[in-house]
């Protein structure tokens, strides 16, 4: 069975052609914990899922709906 689909970040980031180091640039992150995000590894905070819909001006729904 796949792993639940916790985040979006990484479809977002995709569809706005970004990559992890330029929203670890963005959010003042190390790479490494954007692909962690990205990979649902480890879940960001609201306050940092907030940033990173500001960062791609997008809603912050878009990065956790399923």
């Amino acid at each position: 069975m796949g792993k639940k689909q916790l985040n979006r970040i990484k479809v977002v980031l995709v569809e706005s052609n970004k990559s992890n180091k330029w929203l670890a640039q963005q959010l003042g992150k190390n790479e490494a914990t954007i692909s962690r995000w990205c990979t649902n590894d480890v879940q960001p905070s609201l306050e940092t899922l907030t940033e990173i819909a500001s960062a791609l001006n997008v809603n912050i729904t878009e990065l956790i709906k399923s």
